[in-house]
């Protein structure tokens, strides 16, 4: 998930009528001659797999312009601390994610070493769960505590994330989507239509899932993966509790190396630049659309074929990007992105908070929290640098360490010191890390004019990279069959047996 901690995670009531996607007649050019130029805005991990997709499929002719008013890799980021990096972004990616297991291999990145720790969840009061050096220890108290409430939602994720898989094999074959709820439907029918707009906690308590469960390991996964409780939407639940498993990993370097290499593998031109407005211009029969920019140097403006937008829309974001011009004109995008802190603390962890006077005595790597109304922190967690040597090991609780606080606010000066006995240093990074999940909050559209896509939708269905990265294939297909007419290839039902028939 885009802003998980190293041990766990990862894994828009839209107007239609101001959102009409023109006849499919007029994508693509009549004579059938390529774009010459696409613009993509963003070079987080959407933005730059979608320049990576859009040359695969338009070839190396096409001029692929990704614009980036801050740093490339978005959410994906690190900071320094004593000479070493830190993820104080999205730190984790689960073995399943293909794309980005993909990305890796082609750009000759190498996998983070992973560092063994032991993970606990707090009430407030006391940790009331913990992980031992035993598994079948752990088996059994899970079994003891919540009879067999964890083997059905193990059994509900798997099913879950085996459907979901599909869409590897779709997009291998060429087939896209025109909206979230299109590929979700190809994918898992109206089952998975119907976990975007349902709670999870019904969906859990419908499966037999006790409330005791919910409460003490669901809420605490929730809550470092989303910053957010039991109420959004199952299918957002369901992303991050696959992310909550052992098979996860990182890239050495850091994560964001994926994005930058992905711009050059893709022979991208990048530009430092906020993207100001865009507006339609039509010319014949033609439609293009003038994006307006400001550099270091001054404003410039330039027409492209298509464009990709891959940063959030919401004004809470604050893209900067104006729509002009447009028939119908474009509303905003309704809800908003949440605010999560991460905070990177260079000290002692206080471990008599936890219960554990003598610090010697504290086992664990990582501390989830149970939704209580008292506590001002999701989680916190020791973390390890982005470049492992060889000798590496983690910091004993007694030692200093660095540690990664994610929690709703900025945490005040009294609060670092309930949590730590001293520190040296604290780096406080504030993300709009991902949506403001609410089960009643429709998906937003991809296509929002001819040849004018929107990526960041596929947030609301699940925020983590993998799920950008789909949604960066998937757009790039969709561009792709859009401007060559190819309707056969959108959209279109049954696509199981229909592979399965294909030669």
């Amino acid at each position: 998930v885009a802003m998980g901690c190293s041990l766990l995670p990862l894994f828009v009531a839209v107007l239609a009528a101001r959102f009409v996607v023109a006849d499919p007649e007029e994508h693509g050019p009549v004579d059938g001659a390529p774009p010459s130029k696409i613009a993509v805005v963003g070079a987080g991990i959407g933005g730059s797999a979608t320049a990576h997709f859009l040359r695969q499929h338009f070839g190396p002719e096409v001029q692929v312009d990704v614009f980036e008013k801050g740093e490339v890799g978005g959410r994906l980021a690190t900071v320094t601390v004593n000479h070493n990096d830190y993820e104080s972004g999205g730190s984790i990616i689960h073995s399943l994610n293909l794309h980005m297991q993909e990305f890796v291999k082609q750009l000759g990145l190498k996998y983070r070493r992973n560092v063994a720790g032991k993970m606990a969840v707090f009430n407030g009061e006391e940790v009331i769960l913990e992980e031992t050096d035993w598994y079948l220890l752990d088996l059994f108290r899970l079994w003891w505590r919540y009879g067999i409430s964890f083997i059905r939602l193990q059994m509900w994720v798997e099913e879950i994330m085996e459907k979901f898989m599909r869409i590897y094999k779709y997009q291998a074959h060429g087939y896209a989507f025109s909206s979230v709820e299109e590929l979700l439907d190809s994918l898992g029918g109206s089952g998975f239509i119907n976990m975007t707009r349902r709670p999870l906690s019904d969906s859990l308590l419908e499966l037999g899932v006790s409330q005791r469960f919910i409460d003490e390991v669901i809420a605490p996964v929730m809550r470092i993966n989303y910053g957010q409780n039991v109420s959004i939407p199952a299918f957002v639940g369901a992303v991050s509790l696959a992310g909550a498993q052992n098979n996860l990993w990182a890239v050495e370097g850091g994560n964001k190396l994926v994005c930058s290499g992905l711009l050059k593998m893709a022979s991208a031109n990048l530009l430092e630049a906020q993207v100001n407005s865009i507006s339609p211009i039509h010319s014949g029969e033609g439609l293009q659309y003038q994006l307006s920019f400001t550099t270091a140097t001054g404003t410039a403006s330039e027409l492209y074929d298509i464009v990709v937008l891959a940063t959030p829309l919401q004004a809470s974001v604050g893209s900067g990007v104006q729509f002009q011009g447009f028939t119908p004109p474009f509303d905003e995008l309704p809800g908003s992105y949440h605010s999560t802190v991460a905070t990177i603390v260079h000290g002692y962890l206080n471990t008599s908070f936890f219960g554990f006077p003598d610090p010697r005595l504290f086992p664990f790597a990582s501390v989830l929290t149970t939704d209580t109304p008292d506590l001002f922190f999701n989680s916190v967690a020791s973390v390890c640098p982005v470049n492992i040597s060889a000798g590496f090991r983690r910091k004993q609780p007694q030692e200093a360490g660095v540690y990664k606080v994610f929690s709703p606010q900025l945490l005040e000066k009294s609060q670092l010191k309930t949590l730590f006995r001293s520190y040296y240093s604290v780096q406080v990074t504030e993300w709009q890390a991902y949506p403001r999940y609410s089960s009643s909050q429709r998906l937003p559209p991809v296509e929002l004019h001819p040849n004018l896509y929107y990526l960041n939708g596929i947030e609301w269905a699940g925020s983590a990279m993998e799920m950008s990265s789909v949604a960066a294939k998937n757009i790039a297909l969709l561009a792709y069959h859009r401007w060559n007419r190819q309707t056969d290839m959108v959209d279109q039902r049954d696509l199981v047996h229909r592979i399965k028939t294909e030669l």
